[in-house]
């Protein structure tokens, strides 16, 4: 019974992040109706045992089929992707296949593939704190104005209070992700007490983090503008204040070493989602609220903490350039992270290791793509192939999904079945 409890809210994660949870549900699901012809039997042991023995030689094959099943998803939208792309390619008359390849071998560059790994640090984080709100059946589309609001606040501490090198990173970081908290929290106190969906004060929360951000920045108020520039900036962070990074060569430069950080922040949204009465929990509360209430959840109360960490993780996700690159924020800072992070949730299923991959990708085409102008091609080849991820991804899982379900489904019939002969042929056997 423990184990059928517990199948339960995986099925939140197929709502939330598309249909990771119910491809890899199939074999906790499959195992409870292939019992119950067990217990109805009357010697029970031997439709049991199997039962037993069909679920135990299925194992590897269940892992085998979960792990295909998993990896179906991204790959099949990563195919279509490339297939609509190169089609746009040929009708506007250009080759289908070159830009392809120059982006690879331009990406083959030590220097490229350092920018790679420091952007996809960005992103990973920003994409981490949407996969935190899609597990909880939440639409975090704030975290593109979390993390702006977080990294200002947290580039005017650094620049106006000192303190000693690792006191000052750990003051900023601090501060990045408090104000990334509370930015999310309005949503979520919304949602809470008013039913308002965050879909709409997340977004509305957007346009208001851009107007208070060029009202902060305004020289008459917190910002400073260099000399012969027109770019208003928050002062710069003292060195001290720099978060090491690692030198890789003088040509290829430092990887961040918030890269390092984001990692971590990986390993423990794995654990805490997936190893911890908290992370079920949340899962249960975003598979079904009025579940999780009956089990003693506090629904509500879990929506607000759900949000308040999605926009703290989303607060680290200007750290990397900040500590590591820019030493400042300024007009220059790079938006539209945080809907870039949706893609790479979505692609990545939700998942720390697919969301990794799913980084490094967008990183790639963000970055390679910058020879295309060298070379006769427009660069935005790489953004229409983004967007087309992204549409191939709803499709390509729902899909899978279909197949998983259809699959599963005939697996327990076949289960059944075995189960259901092996009872009659007991029963026919005189004592």
């Amino acid at each position: 019974m423990k184990k059928t409890d517990e199948a339960e809210p995986m099925n939140g994660d197929a709502k939330n992040g598309g249909s990771a949870g119910t491809t890899g549900d199939a074999p906790a699901k499959t195992g409870s109706p292939a019992d119950s012809p067990a217990k109805s039997g009357s010697p029970a042991s031997s439709p049991a045992g199997s039962a037993a023995k069909t679920g135990g030689s299925a194992g590897k094959r269940f892992s085998r089929d979960r792990l295909l099943l998993a990896v179906a998803g991204p790959v099949l939208a990563l195919v279509v992707a490339v297939l609509l792309t190169s089609g746009v390619l040929l009708a506007s008359g250009k080759s289908p296949f070159e830009p392809y390849q120059l982006m690879l071998e331009y990406a083959g560059n030590a220097d490229i593939q350092v920018l790679i790994v420091n952007q996809a640090s960005s992103y990973y984080l920003a994409a981490l704190a949407v996969a935190i709100g899609f597990r909880m059946n939440l639409f975090n589309i704030g975290v593109d104005g979390q993390y702006r609001v977080a990294a200002m606040a947290a580039a005017l501490v650094g620049a106006n209070v000192d303190l000693p090198g690792p006191l000052s990173i750990a003051l900023i970081v601090i501060v990045a992700m408090l104000v990334g908290a509370f930015w999310a929290g309005i949503a979520g106190i919304l949602k809470t007490t008013r039913g308002v969906s965050e879909v709409v004060s997340t977004i509305m929360l957007n346009a208001i983090a851009t107007s208070l951000i060029a009202y902060l920045i305004l020289p008459e108020q917190f910002g400073v503008q260099p000399k012969g520039s027109n770019n208003l900036t928050t002062g710069d962070l003292p060195e001290s204040s720099w978060f090491p990074g690692l030198h890789v060569s003088d040509v290829a430069g430092d990887i961040y070493g918030f890269v390092f950080v984001a990692i971590g922040c990986g390993v423990a949204y794995s654990l805490v989602l997936g190893r911890t009465r908290f992370g079920f929990d949340l899962r249960a509360t975003g598979a079904s609220e009025s579940a999780a209430a009956a089990s003693g959840v506090d629904a509500k109360r879990m929506v607000l903490t759900s949000m308040l960490i999605s926009g703290a993780v989303a607060g680290l996700a200007g750290m990397p350039v900040l500590l590591g690159d820019s030493h400042t924020y300024s007009l220059n800072f790079q938006t539209g992270i945080g809907f870039t992070g949706i893609t790479i949730a979505l692609l990545g299923r939700n998942n720390a290791v697919g969301i990794a991959f799913g980084a490094l990708l967008i990183a790639f085409l963000d970055k390679a793509s910058q020879t295309l102008d060298y070379n006769g091609y427009e660069k935005e080849i790489a953004t229409i192939m983004q967007g087309l991820i992204v549409i191939s991804v709803v499709v390509s899982y729902e899909t899978v999904r279909r197949y998983a379900l259809r699959r599963q489904q005939r697996k327990v019939g076949e289960e059944l079945a075995a189960a259901a002969r092996t009872t009659t042929t007991r029963e026919e056997v005189p004592a």
